[in-house]
């Protein structure tokens, strides 16, 4: 399945960061917020994207363009205009087609000109600012029961502040930043039918008006409810909510600490052994940043090893293995 991600807009409400680059290249732990929403769908064996660019989209044409390169020990021969790449990092198995859809179209003419490579097949659409847990494997199970043309991600944006609770004029506790006022709202990662593309008209077509707006009077709208980790980053202050949380979370992670891990998928076997039994030492990322990271955990054959989730990569040293997961294990 094909996942589309909307990368063109200017980002004019975190000015601070998009005066020099797109907003999707903001970089959350030394990674653009793209790359973070990108490895959470490689985490559920998505890996056809296609990028709608915009403002400023030569930025992330050359961060795929030269990933390899930014990501290995090379040798340069100028004599041969050669390049050989030495212990390159573990790469993650994309195809990334990137598509110039204009710098003033809007998120549903941005989708139509990115149309012709589509398919006949569902496809996942997103925005490429946003970062979630959400579970795609659900996502795309609710959308094909439903047999409706389109489903969004439902959420409750986070809270801005925290909540004081009062008795009467007496304060009882205080809660930190609940979530929104209650409601829900359009938080991204749909699951559409190609059909929905016929609904926009053109370039100043914007997504979230006459074709969602259409959609939902024709009872052709579902919405998957989503009660774990959202964030948007529209503002400098997002983005170092982002920033924060990913800093607090690596600084709790050092030592050794029992995780979970699911392992189907790799281009180097596991360490075979009776009942798969290891123990993890590691980064011990939470779960609500299940979108992010690029993991390395070193494993003996102690406790259990839960089969089902997937790295990209193996390699010994000092006789124990070290697997290089493409995102952090639930």
């Amino acid at each position: 399945m094909k996942v589309v991600l909307l990368a063109g807009g200017l980002g004019s409400r975190l000015s601070e960061e998009t005066q020099l680059r797109p907003k999707p290249m903001v970089e959350i732990g030394g990674h653009p917020i793209l790359w973070h929403i990108m490895m959470h769908y490689s985490r559920y064996g998505f890996s056809d994207f296609i990028i709608c660019l915009g403002y400023k989209g030569y930025f992330i044409k050359e961060y795929f363009a030269n990933y390899v390169l930014h990501r290995s020990d090379v040798t340069v021969d100028l004599g041969s205009n050669r390049i050989d790449y030495i212990r390159p990092e573990s790469l993650p198995p994309w195809k990334v087609t990137l598509v110039d859809t204009g710098a003033e179209t809007m998120t549903g003419g941005r989708l139509r000109r990115v149309g012709h490579l589509l398919g006949d097949e569902p496809f996942c659409m997103t925005y490429g600012d946003g970062v979630s847990d959400v579970d795609l494997d659900a996502l795309v199970a609710f959308h094909r029961r439903s047999g409706r043309e389109a489903t969004l991600t439902a959420v409750r944006p986070p809270g801005r502040y925290g909540a004081t609770v009062l008795d009467g004029e007496r304060v009882t506790r205080f809660e930190e930043k609940p979530a929104g006022d209650g409601g829900r709202i359009n938080g991204g990662f749909f699951v559409l039918n190609p059909s929905v593309v016929d609904r926009i008209d053109g370039d100043a077509t914007l997504w979230e008006a006459e074709p969602l707006v259409g959609l939902a009077q024709d009872g052709q709208l579902g919405a998957f409810v989503h009660d774990g980790f959202w964030q948007p980053m529209d503002t400098l202050r997002e983005k170092s909510q982002i920033e924060a949380l990913w800093a607090r979370r690596l600084a709790a992670s050092h030592g050794s600490v029992v995780r979970k891990v699911r392992c189907d998928f790799a281009t180097l076997p596991c360490r075979p052994g009776p009942a798969s039994e290891y123990r993890l030492q590691g980064i011990n990322p939470n779960r609500s940043l299940a979108a992010f990271g690029q993991v390395g955990f070193a494993i003996t054959p102690e406790l259990k090893l839960e089969l089902g989730g997937r790295y990209t990569a193996s390699r010994s040293r000092n006789d124990v293995d070290i697997l290089q997961f493409g995102v952090p294990i639930v």
